[in-house]
């Protein structure tokens, strides 16, 4: 840790010869700057698992302070500042005057008796610039995509630190955004500086689905989170999915399954701060976390090595604690800033489990759900998944004409009554003419569905007014595009 003094004049002192105050101020900070800079350093205790105890630090450290591990024939670190033989790590509790830590790399070299340095308080912070944009990044701003690390912004923010507006302070939601995907569009209607989130088992195209949003949505800035993802699957969504047109405007911020929790922890981290830092300028920011539940498994994982008993599921009770801290920091800005960040977080669905714990916790914080069934993809042939009838965006009222709303409600009222009524129809039980309503349904359900399916190179309509022209031309029987029924 280095020890500084400022001294400040009101006036610049004169060249030469200065006589009082001046002449002696002058000489001070000439025997300050000499003072050589103060190093606290501990050394490990033990290891058990992948938690660290390290003794020495019980006056000068806190939760969350880095580390610098040094240890001859360590492992090359995996993020910050120190170059190898440092490994970096972070304090995540204390039991006693014994400092936990985590480290961001393995632990091949460490051992009993490495010393660990204390890096000055703020060494976690990340100069974030607009020369991220286009650019495919690790949690610590480290380029992946094999180009030149970004040039820095004047302001170091650290990824943590960030709070969202205060509540009475903070701006209302802006105005409808187009998304670009029809059924997001129609059916859970968004505005600026809204959270959504998109829940789905593994494999039902939410990274598609991410892609399409980050292309098409009406956004200055997409930044996009990738968390815990497969190793292989990086190269693959930057380049068939996104593409070079939705990579230009975008941020991509990636810790692959491989990495270990804390920077999986960061990945979430340094995405949100990326994104206030567009917002706080005025732009507006189209956030893409995926996903909210790797987030909270690795939080889980930093919890229990921590001494954290574990609760629901195994999910210590700090994890429902960070999700609202994260969360909450998306949205509109204070009053007067035209910036926001539009958030969409994707949740992991255990078994089909709506209920499970992660899902509930973010369900209750965000402004609304989209829920993807693979059974609509697989049964229907519709893509994007997306099940309208369990789907809901909760600022619909708020940006919606009186027509829309009714052709949104008369759309879902028919989607209803053919999912009443599909397995008589699949068995053939049901007697065309017996129900006039059924019999709508089942003339215009195809159509409907053929307005919602929407593949990723899908040149159609885009955005909420053409997506809901397009649907009332489906639910108009006299439409010859469409054909009598």
């Amino acid at each position: 840790m280095s020890s500084s003094l400022t001294i400040f004049f009101d006036k610049p002192l004169p060249d030469g010869p200065a006589p009082g105050f001046a002449r002696r101020a002058r000489a001070a900070a000439a025997r300050l700057a000499e003072i050589p800079e103060v190093e606290i350093s501990g050394r490990v205790a033990g290891i058990r698992g992948g938690t660290l105890a390290i003794t020495g630090l019980a006056r000068f450290a806190a939760i969350g302070r880095r580390l610098a591990l040094h240890a001859p024939g360590a492992a090359p670190a995996e993020g910050g500042d120190p170059p190898p033989p440092f490994l970096l790590a972070e304090i995540v509790g204390f039991d006693g005057e014994t400092a936990q830590a985590l480290a961001f790399g393995p632990l091949h070299g460490i051992g009993p008796g490495t010393q660990a340095r204390l890096l000055p308080a703020g060494a976690e912070g990340l100069a974030i610039s607009d020369a991220w944009l286009g650019r495919v990044l690790d949690p610590f701003g480290r380029p992946l995509d094999g180009g030149p690390p970004p040039l820095p912004g004047p302001v170091r923010r650290s990824p943590r630190s960030g709070t969202p507006p205060e509540a009475g302070r903070r701006a209302r939601l802006g105005p409808r955004l187009d998304l670009g995907v029809r059924v997001l569009d129609c059916f859970t209607t968004c505005r600026r500086g809204q959270r959504l989130g998109l829940f789905a088992a593994s494999g039902v195209g939410k990274s598609t689905l991410l892609a399409m949003l980050a292309r098409r949505a009406a956004c200055d800035v997409a930044v996009l989170a990738l968390v815990g993802e497969r190793g292989r699957e990086l190269r693959e969504f930057i380049e068939d999915d996104l593409g070079p047109e939705g990579l230009a405007r975008s941020v991509v911020v990636c810790a692959t399954s491989d990495t270990p929790p804390l920077l999986r922890r960061e990945a979430a981290y340094t995405a949100m701060a990326a994104a206030e830092h567009f917002a706080e300028a005025g732009k507006q920011v189209l956030l893409l976390m995926d996903s909210v539940t790797r987030f909270a498994m690795a939080l889980r994982e930093i919890g229990l090595a921590a001494g954290e008993p574990p609760a629901t599921r195994g999910y210590p009770p700090s994890v429902f604690g960070e999700l609202p801290r994260l969360l909450e920091r998306a949205g509109p800005r204070e009053e007067g800033n035209p910036g926001s960040i539009t958030g969409l977080f994707t949740v992991l669905v255990e078994g089909d489990d709506h209920d499970e714990p992660v899902s509930d916790a973010v369900r209750g914080i965000l402004d609304g759900h989209v829920v993807l069934d693979r059974r609509i993809g697989e049964r229907a042939g519709r893509w994007p998944a997306v099940d309208v009838l369990r789907s809901l965006s909760r600022t619909v009222p708020g940006c919606l004409t009186p027509e829309e709303h009714a052709l949104a409600q008369r759309a879902r009222r028919i989607l209803a009554l053919h999912a009443d009524m599909a397995d008589l129809i699949r068995l053939g039980a049901y007697r065309a003419g017996s129900d006039p309503a059924v019999d709508e349904a089942i003339r215009l359900v195809p159509r409907i569905e053929a307005v919602l399916d929407q593949r990723k190179d899908d040149a159609g309509p885009s955005g909420v007014a053409e997506s809901f022209a397009a649907l009332a031309r489906a639910l108009t029987e006299e439409d010859p595009a469409h054909g009598a029924g």
